[in-house]
């Protein structure tokens, strides 16, 4: 089982990006899956997640309405693309995992098992 997360980069303030989550060795299909953020010194953000079941999403606060989080069952692929990007956005981006096909998803790092490297986004000018 693995997840490999790429789409980061260096980006100015304002602009996009897509986040890319691929899952192998598993069926996305039956997992829900969330991103999560960190930078040095805090505690790893739960930015949105998406359920296997009805496909429900949740947004952190800091992120509704900038990032949009979908999947591609077909593809074993999770996306986050995220619009008007902010210096505060800066930090690395994990994808993570968990067998679970009930509707609704959680944002809590506690509540998956699989998780990604990781992949940096920088905003700056």
């Amino acid at each position: 089982v693995q997840l490999q997360a790429s789409g980061g980069g260096l980006i100015e303030p304002g602009g996009s990006l897509r986040l890319s989550c691929a899952a192998s060795g598993f069926t996305a299909a039956y997992y829900r899956f969330a991103w999560f953020r960190q930078v040095p010194g805090k505690e790893r953000e739960g930015v949105a997640c998406i359920s296997a079941g009805d496909e429900a999403t949740s947004y952190a606060d800091s992120v509704k309405g900038r990032f949009t989080v979908s999947r591609e069952n077909a593809r074993n692929t999770v996306y986050l693309q995220m619009n008007s990007l902010k210096p505060e956005d800066t930090a690395v981006y994990h994808c993570a995992s968990i067998q679970d096909l009930a509707n609704g998803c959680s944002r809590i790092k506690s509540d998956y098992y699989f998780w990604g490297q990781g992949t940096l986004v920088t905003v700056s000018s």
